[in-house]
């Protein structure tokens, strides 16, 4: 049964063990092996403080729920959920606390195939607010290469991943571009940021 992080647990994991340990919490979801998380205890234990070992920027999609993806309990990992994973001054703000502030050695970019904000992206979607929060996309469509011909609507599942994947690429590089705290830490080595993608599909999370 899992146990929610400490100050010493979490003060002990070095930023590539907490990557592994998210590789390893999917291979256990994926393997119908996840631990056993009593939820009420990690309540009780997380009361009075949290350590959480990873942040994880991911979409908002149904879909992916990211504890239950990584197998992962209650303190373990802090979460930014936005539909299409891309990351603002409010997000690298709690980015920052998270891993300068709480403690946390990792941060995971994941993107998801079939993504819905990357297909609105991808055919120019515009209804309210949501048309502004799409544009945020547009440059990692704009980036992927295509050959004359090919078709770069939504209606194109493989053009719509390689988005996606790209999208979280240059989101990995707006977070060391854009948050002098965060890349003090990679430099230091305190922390390592990681790119991801989930297929939504079978459930596991490739690392990029």
């Amino acid at each position: 049964m899992s146990r929610s992080q400490t100050s010493e647990s979490q003060s002990a994991i070095s930023p590539m063990q907490a990557v592994e340990m998210l590789k390893q919490g999917n291979v256990r979801f994926t393997s119908d092996s996840a631990m056993s998380h009593d939820y009420q205890s990690q309540i009780s234990q997380t009361a009075s403080g949290q350590y959480p070992f990873a942040a994880v920027v991911s979409c908002i999609d149904s879909r992916i729920p990211t504890e239950i993806v990584f197998d992962q309990g209650i303190g373990d990992i802090f979460n930014a959920r936005i539909a299409g994973n891309f990351v603002n001054e409010d997000i690298l703000g709690s980015l920052e606390f998270a891993c300068k502030v709480a403690g946390a050695k990792a941060i995971v970019v994941m993107g998801h195939t079939s993504c819905g904000a990357v297909k609105g992206a991808c055919d120019k979607a515009e209804l309210g607010n949501l048309t502004q929060m799409l544009e945020k996309i547009m440059p990692a469509v704009d980036a992927v290469q295509t050959p004359n011909g090919t078709d770069r609507s939504s209606a194109n599942a493989e053009f719509v991943d390689a988005v996606a994947s790209k999208n979280v690429e240059l989101t990995l590089a707006k977070i060391k571009q854009s948050s002098p705290v965060l890349a003090e830490m990679i430099a230091a080595n305190e922390i390592v940021v990681v790119g991801a993608m989930y297929d939504v599909a079978s459930g596991e999370v490739s690392f990029l």
